[in-house]
């Protein structure tokens, strides 16, 4: 077979193996029979040895090949051209097979519609809560700006704990808080108890059911040319919330009372509970990586990049300016002399736009820079807002406003997440993406706090809206150096 090599025993070249157990002899040659009364000699038991090693090997191979090893360095051998062996597991190998790209996304936009919506809606309930209470419009407005701020500092430690152990606990217990907190805001009369409710619960509960932690799990769990179109269809399906549950709560509202109005948001929010079981990501102790990393070493590593510093900045003016449009445009357009429903169709238009605008920014996200991309989206915001401060106030004015804020609404979302990906990969996706997301949520807060401080001292909200158009300004300008290459440590790891 080989030069030099010792010549086999006859029993042994005789013996060629099919299949495991089985031999046949080539025509030509006669396999000898082995006397009965001789089990134990010697050309028998170097037959039986090499029978026993063949299957063996076969065994292993076989074994190999369906638990997904990586032995793509078989293929330069004499295996190559006959097997063909299965490539390495991704870290969601494990995931069971009914989980297709298409199920993943499919359950992870509804359980995104779900979270955002009965949160967007939330303005709505400002005015009537108030009244009923007596209270001003800052103890609401606390109250939501509180949400705000701990969703912010609750969605790194959600990011954390999902990338550690996995995204459905972290999603169900998110949902159960959120629900919690729904369901005692219906019957809060008092501000500490709105604050626990509106504030507390739904913060927490927000930070692990919401977009930014399913957006993690689809970059973990979907192939890496999903993961910018995943990200804007992912997002897009919160806005649609937001176009949905704005005009439903209104109307619920107008038919059974705010109270049951809310009582009937917790019961539907549940439904995230048996959704998070398409989103089962693999726990951190099952991922095999080629440079592996602690959680510290990412944390350390993403600010010292002056990139990612630059991405949180910028991410504040989102957040201002969302959660100020949110919580205070309804009552902003009844004390222009508008109808509550023009607040309502105001606000599903921004939602209903953001489902274009978020999909298009994930789109394009794979076609341009994404820098560039989300300083366009900056300054548009800021002219935006101009322009809707300039000119009076009317349904046509109110409509077209939100069509384009809409547009612009949460398409920041696919583009940050996508830089942090490139940047520093997907292993902490969750926890990066939390940590700039607590930047976004400390701006939410002032903007929310600011609105009802500055109307109860001035009786305007037109000072808030002047900021929100400079930190639009000041972050297209923030957004420009952003550099979009991976970090030194995943360039040198091998492909």
């Amino acid at each position: 077979m080989f030069a030099g090599a010792p010549a086999l025993p006859d029993m042994v070249k005789c013996g060629i193996s099919d299949n495991i157990g089985q031999t046949r002899a080539p025509p030509s040659v006669p396999i000898p029979k082995r006397a009965s009364h001789a089990p134990n000699g010697l050309s028998v038991g170097v037959y039986h040895f090499g029978r026993g090693c063949c299957a063996l090997m076969l065994r292993r191979f076989r074994f190999s090949s369906i638990a997904g090893a990586n032995m793509t360095d078989l293929s330069k051998s004499s295996f190559s051209k006959t097997s063909r062996v299965a490539p390495a597991a991704s870290p969601a190998a494990g995931v069971a097979t009914w989980r297709t790209p298409v199920v993943v996304v499919g359950f992870g936009c509804l359980i995104a519609l779900m979270s955002f919506g009965p949160r967007s809606s939330l303005g709505f309930f400002l005015t009537p809560l108030s009244s009923a209470n007596h209270w001003g419009r800052d103890v609401f407005a606390f109250a939501l700006a509180l949400q705000n701020l701990l969703w912010g500092i609750g969605q790194p430690l959600a990011g954390m704990i999902a990338d550690r152990y996995g995204t459905m606990r972290v999603l169900c217990a998110g949902a159960l808080m959120y629900a919690l907190g729904l369901a005692l805001m219906a019957h809060a009369t008092s501000a500490p108890v709105l604050d626990v409710s509106a504030g507390i619960l739904i913060g927490f509960g927000l930070s692990g059911c919401s977009f930014m932690v399913l957006l993690a799990a689809f970059g973990k769990l979907l192939p890496r040319e999903w993961h910018s179109t995943a990200f804007g269809v992912g997002t897009a399906a919160g806005s649609f919330g937001q176009f949905l549950y704005s005009p439903v709560a209104v109307a619920l509202m107008d038919t059974f009372g705010w109270q049951q109005a809310l009582t009937i948001f917790a019961v539907a929010t549940l439904a995230i509970l048996p959704l998070s079981t398409a989103l089962v990501t693999p726990t951190a102790d099952r991922i095999k990586e080629a440079a592996p990393q602690s959680l510290w070493h990412a944390v350390s590593e993403a600010f010292a990049h002056r990139s990612y510093v630059l991405l949180v900045l910028g991410y504040f003016t989102c957040g201002f300016q969302l959660a100020f449009i949110t919580v205070h445009m309804p009552a902003y357009l009844v004390d222009r002399g508008l109808s509550v429903q023009i607040g309502g169709w105001t606000l599903a238009t921004i939602g209903m736009f953001n489902i274009v605008g978020s999909i298009m920014s994930g789109w394009l996200g794979n076609r341009m820079p994404k820098r560039y991309l989300l300083s366009f989206i900056y300054s548009t915001r800021a002219v935006a807002i101009l322009a809707f401060i300039s000119f009076p106030t009317t349904p046509f004015t109110c409509i077209a406003f939100g069509a384009v804020m809409g547009l612009m609404w949460l398409s920041t979302v696919p583009a940050t997440n996508g830089i942090i990906a490139v940047m520093f990969g997907t292993r902490w996706l969750a926890t990066l993406a939390g940590l700039a997301f607590f930047s976004h949520q400390v701006g939410g807060f002032l903007g929310v706090w600011l609105g009802g401080i500055v109307f109860d001292r001035y009786g305007s909200y037109l000072p808030v809206w002047w900021l929100a158009i400079m930190f639009g300004v000041l972050s297209a300008i923030i957004n420009m150096p952003i550099v979009e290459e991976p970090v030194p440590r995943l360039a040198a790891a091998p492909a």
